[in-house]
C-alpha cells in the first residue's frame, strides 16, 4: 500500500522566494484550467481535453508577455497542477452520478494566494533528489534543509512541498510499503479488543483499560483566546495583523500536531497489541452539530478511526466497525438483557436481570467486542460471524488533504 512520510523543511530566504513563485504559478495554471472549462460550459461546448489545456495554458502561455514568468518554475509543477484540476472535475462528476463514496464533492473553485494551504508536487521525472548531505534538491529551488525524523523505508515515487497556515514548510513523500517488512515489524498476536470512544474518557477498552482524553483544545483555549483577541485589534492589511494571524495559526497548529501525535501513538499501540479490533461507526458529523460540538471536534474520533483503518490494512490486522445504532450502552454484557436507554450522566448501572454492576463505558466496550464478533464463549466459539478484513486502499492519495503520516 502507499503511505505518506512528512518531514519539516527549512528553506532559506532565496528558496522561500522560489517556492512562493512555484506556488503562485501552480495556482495560476489551476485557475486558468478551471476558467477554461467554465467558459466551455457556458458556451455549451465540450470540455477541452487535458492535452489541449496543457498546450494552451503552459506551452503557448510561456511564449506570451502575460504568462512568460511560468518558465521560471519547473514544468512538472505546472503539469501536476493541471492534473489536480482534472482530478477535481472527475471527482465532482463522479459525485454527481453517485459513483463516488463519501461526502458530495463540489465543483472545483478558484484558488487564492491567501489560502491557508499552498502545495506543489514533484514527480520522478522532475529529477528531484536527496543529496549526500541529506538536503532535498528541488528543480529551480535548490537544496533545501530537511529535518529527517526517521529514514525512508523505500525510494519515494513523488514529493509534495506544502506550506501550511502557520508558515511552516513540509515535504511529503509517497512510499510503497513492503508487506514482508511490515509483517516482520508486527508479528501476529492472539489478542482482540473492543473500543468504546467517548468524551469523559477518550477510549475505554474491553479489558478495562481507560485512556484519558487529553483535551488539547480545551487546555489551549486561554492561549488561543489571547492570540485571537490581539488579532482582532490589528488594522486589516497591516504587517502587525499578519504577524498576529501567524501567531493564531501557530497556536492552532500546536493543538493539531499534539492531537495527531496522540492518535498515532495510541492507534499504533492498539494495532501492535491486538490482532483484531472492534470499534463503533460513530456519526461524528451529526454529533458535531450538538451542544457537545467543541468536545467532539477536540476528541478527533474520525481521524483516530481512520488511522486504525489504514494501519490495520498495512500490518494485516482486522478492524471491524459495528453499526452506530447498536445499543451497546443498553445491554448487559454478562447476561445480554437490554435495559433501555440511559441519560449521559448515569455512569454506572445495575442490571435488573442478573444484578451485575456495570461501568457504562467498560460495559459498552465489551458489547462492542461482542457485536464485532470478537468475543468467545466458554466452549471457544465466536459469538458473532467471522471477521471482515480491513480494505487495503491507498492512504493519502494526491487528491486528499491533509495526508496521514505513517507510524
Amino acid at each position: 500500500m502507499q503511505l505518506r512520510y512528512a518531514f519539516r523543511l527549512y528553506p532559506d530566504s532565496g528558496q522561500r522566494t522560489a517556492l512562493a513563485k512555484a506556488f503562485g504559478c501552480a495556482r495560476v495554471v489551476f485557475n486558468d484550467a478551471v476558467r477554461a472549462r467554465e467558459d466551455a460550459r457556458r458556451a455549451g461546448g465540450a470540455f477541452p481535453a487535458a492535452g489541449a489545456l496543457s498546450r494552451k495554458l503552459i506551452t503557448e502561455a510561456k511564449q506570451t508577455d502575460a504568462r512568460s514568468w511560468l518558465g521560471e518554475v519547473s514544468a512538472v509543477v505546472l503539469q501536476q497542477s493541471l492534473r489536480d484540476a482534472e482530478t477535481a472535475y472527475k471527482n465532482y462528476f463522479a459525485s454527481l452520478k453517485g459513483e463516488r463514496k463519501g461526502a458530495k464533492s463540489g465543483a472545483p473553485r478558484f484558488k487564492s494566494r491567501k489560502d491557508a494551504r499552498q502545495s506543489i508536487r514533484f514527480t520522478a521525472n522532475a529529477r528531484w533528489s536527496v543529496t549526500a548531505s541529506g538536503r532535498l534538491n528541488l528543480p529551480k529551488v535548490g537544496a533545501v534543509k530537511v529535518k529527517w525524523s526517521r529514514t525512508l523505508p523505500a525510494p519515494p515515487s513523488s514529493v509534495t512541498v506544502i506550506k501550511d497556515a502557520a508558515g511552516r514548510y513540509f515535504a511529503s513523500f509517497v512510499i510503497d510499503t513492503d508487506p514482508a517488512a511490515d509483517a516482520t515489524r508486527m508479528p501476529d498476536t492472539d489478542q482482540t479488543v473492543g473500543i468504546d470512544l467517548g468524551l469523559t474518557h477518550f477510549a475505554v477498552l474491553s479489558d478495562g483499560t481507560t485512556i484519558d482524553s487529553p483535551r488539547f483544545l480545551r487546555r489551549a483555549e486561554k492561549k488561543l483566546k489571547k492570540a485571537q483577541r490581539e488579532l482582532s485589534r490589528k488594522q486589516k492589511g497591516s504587517k502587525n495583523r499578519e504577524k498576529a494571524r501567524l501567531k493564531v495559526a501557530r497556536a492552532h497548529a500546536q493543538v493539531t500536531d499534539a492531537r495527531r501525535e496522540f492518535h498515532h501513538q495510541l492507534s499504533t499501540k492498539l494495532i501492535r497489541d491486538n490482532q483484531a479490533i472492534g470499534v463503533e461507526d460513530l456519526a461524528v458529523k451529526a454529533l458535531a452539530r450538538t451542544r457537545l460540538a467543541k468536545s467532539v471536534h477536540d476528541a478527533g474520533w474520525a481521524q483516530f478511526v481512520h488511522m486504525l483503518e489504514y494501519k490495520a490494512a498495512r500490518y494485516g490486522r482486522t478492524l471491524v466497525k459495528i453499526g452506530r445504532f447498536e445499543p451497546t450502552s443498553q445491554i448487559c454484557s454478562q447476561c445480554g438483557t437490554k435495559d433501555g436507554p440511559k441519560p449521559l450522566h448515569i455512569r454506572t448501572w445495575t442490571c435488573a436481570a442478573c444484578g451485575a454492576v456495570h461501568d457504562r463505558d467498560h460495559n459498552a466496550a465489551k458489547n462492542v467486542k461482542t457485536a464485532a464478533g470478537l468475543a468467545v464463549t466458554a466452549c471457544g466459539a465466536q459469538v458473532r460471524p467471522g471477521l471482515v478484513p480491513a480494505q487495503r486502499d491507498e492512504t493519502g492519495s494526491h487528491g486528499s488533504s491533509p495526508e496521514p503520516r505513517a507510524t
